[in-house]
């Protein structure tokens, strides 16, 4: 799979996370959260380009804290749904 790929699969799961967090779906949220992390470390294998670094350096840091959220709200929700938005638009970069 190539990086631009590997990047549209995170958004993908970030929206469907996004929209069950919204729905209060709280069941699905954990496995979808386990598999884009695995998404992550695809891509650090695969690697990507130069210029997408900082968006992905960001995007981790931010993942992290949703991951490690016990809080799971709108503001947690909309926090997922941007960056499924800032990857979608970056994915052609890496």
């Amino acid at each position: 799979m190539k990086a631009g790929e590997i990047i549209l699969n995170i958004a993908v799961n970030l929206g469907r996370l996004s929209r069950w967090v919204s729905e209060g779906k709280f069941s699905r949220t954990r496995p979808f959260l386990e598999e884009t992390e695995d998404f992550i470390s695809k891509l650090e294998s695969v690697g990507y380009a130069k210029k997408f670094e900082k968006t992905f350096k960001a995007f981790k840091a931010s993942f992290k804290k949703l991951k490690k959220s016990k809080k799971l709200d709108n503001v947690w929700a909309e926090d997922a749904l941007t960056w499924a938005n800032i990857l979608t638009h970056r994915a052609k970069f890496a």
